[in-house]
């Protein structure tokens, strides 16, 4: 005999109004469909088929039948949810259409088909919400794959309004999440343009015309730039201080990934740790050197800096980074500059090697690199014109707040959604438990 469900769950995560009721995914979800391939191609969603930015399907995958993976299997419907079961891709959500409702999905997700008790973009809001990621984040196991479980989403307590107050929160949702999505928008144009006009200020640094007046003025010519490898000028990785004789417990400065800013190219918030902590296993520093992320998507976002004042004049820092220690023939505001300008970014993204998710840009490539440079006076010329030009990148990171503040408050609109805070419900509606208790009924579960 086989064992009765329960429709009610033990325990209720939060408070919601009284006319809603807390439910378990077996009971709000229809169980998942297995559709074999047909016909000589098919389109295929997989996990990396999803932008887990914007949270929907933006390419399926046109593949041969004939050599299609075991795992594409799972069948959809126009009003299915797609969850992503896997990590690093658990938000990997979204929504199928009619559109995309001919595709198969692979079994790298789960599919939230809505029964009856439930609207099917409330559904997709309600996976979407931190309540559920961030919930069933908490159930992963594995160690080279780590994943959640089919058993663990229909364990899981869904809050279930009435469809009448589903309808509205989805309603809600849309029409705030409009609103932020047009000023996010408007945001994103002026630090597009922000980007565009710092990378022609750049380009005009690098090929002298930038200081083209400052030469007229100095009686220097063109010809005085020259090209040379950048280990000519500047050391990559140089060899790392000596702390032989250096107690473990004194302290010294500690730079992590996360503490160099992307927009800035500043190191915000080094640490401080013991020697003993950090002298083995990570990357050695001194002032006035630069720092260079290697590992995507670090690099590509501009991770880079100049390592100021350090204590007891020592530095560590991520062994994702690589050191460039200045000679006398660079300035290393000049090299900092050049390193962060956008063509220099999309060379060494084209030299990246190793597993997806782990690239990282080789020494080598810095070796190699091809560095155009003037005289010390002339670079000190330029990094004194881009300084100022650049002295208003604080507004490149206000807007950088200004569209991370727009995705908390997406957030936080969500948090509300599923608590009944948004100020859509009807408490005279008839209660979701009746709805839920006829259902459960008709698919003989208790």
């Amino acid at each position: 005999m086989a064992k009765k469900q329960k429709f009610l769950v033990d325990e209720e995560p939060f408070n919601v109004p009284s006319n809603w009721v807390w439910t378990t995914g077996a009971k709000l979800f229809m169980p998942m469909e297995t559709r074999k391939p047909s016909g000589k191609t098919f389109d295929y969603i997989d996990i990396d088929s999803i932008d887990n930015c914007h949270q929907r399907v933006f390419a399926p995958k046109v593949v041969i039948t004939e050599n299609a993976p075991s795992r594409a299997s799972r069948g959809l419907k126009a009003g299915d949810t797609i969850f992503s079961l896997v990590r690093p891709y658990l938000k990997n959500i979204a929504y199928i259409d009619e559109t995309l409702a001919h595709c198969i999905a692979s079994t790298g997700f789960y599919i939230c088909r809505p029964s009856n008790l439930a609207n099917s973009k409330y559904i997709y809001w309600l996976m979407t919400s931190g309540y559920v990621v961030d919930g069933l984040n908490g159930f992963m196991k594995g160690d080279n794959s780590p994943s959640i479980r089919k058993g663990d989403i229909e364990g899981y307590a869904f809050p279930l309004p009435p469809l009448a107050e589903q309808q509205r929160i989805v309603d809600r949702i849309e029409s705030l999440f409009d609103k932020l999505d047009q000023a996010k928008e408007l945001v994103q144009s002026a630090l597009d343009s922000f980007d565009t006009r710092k990378a022609a200020i750049l380009h005009k640094a690098f090929t002298g015309d930038l200081t083209q007046k400052w030469r007229e003025e100095h009686g220097i010519g063109i010809d005085s730039w020259e090209e040379c490898p950048l280990s000519e000028v500047s050391a990559v990785n140089p060899k790392r201080v000596d702390v032989k004789g250096l107690s473990d417990e004194l302290i010294v400065t500690f730079v992590p990934m996360p503490a160099v800013s992307d927009v800035l190219g500043i190191i915000e918030t080094p640490q401080e740790k013991m020697l003993g902590e950090v002298k083995k296993g990570y990357t050695n520093f001194r002032e006035n050197d630069v720092i260079f992320a290697k590992i995507t998507p670090c690099m590509e976002n501009g991770k880079t800096a100049i390592v100021g004042k350090l204590t007891n004049d020592i530095g560590f820092g991520s062994t994702e980074f690589h050191v460039l220690r200045c000679s006398d023939k660079l300035n290393n505001h000049f090299l900092y500059h050049t390193l962060r300008s956008q063509h220099v970014r999309d060379e060494a993204k084209a030299v990246m090697s190793g597993a997806v998710g782990q690239q990282r840009v080789p020494k080598s490539f810095l070796e190699s690199f091809s560095i155009n440079r003037p005289s010390v006076l002339e670079q000190e010329e330029i990094v004194r014109i881009l300084d100022n030009l650049f002295g208003k990148e604080q507004q490149a990171k206000e807007l950088c707040d200004a569209i991370e503040k727009i995705d908390l408050m997406k957030k936080a609109i969500l948090a509300r959604a599923f608590r009944g805070e948004l100020g859509t419900n009807d408490p005279k509606e008839e209660s979701a438990l009746k709805l839920l208790k006829e259902i459960c009924a008709e698919r003989g579960v208790n």
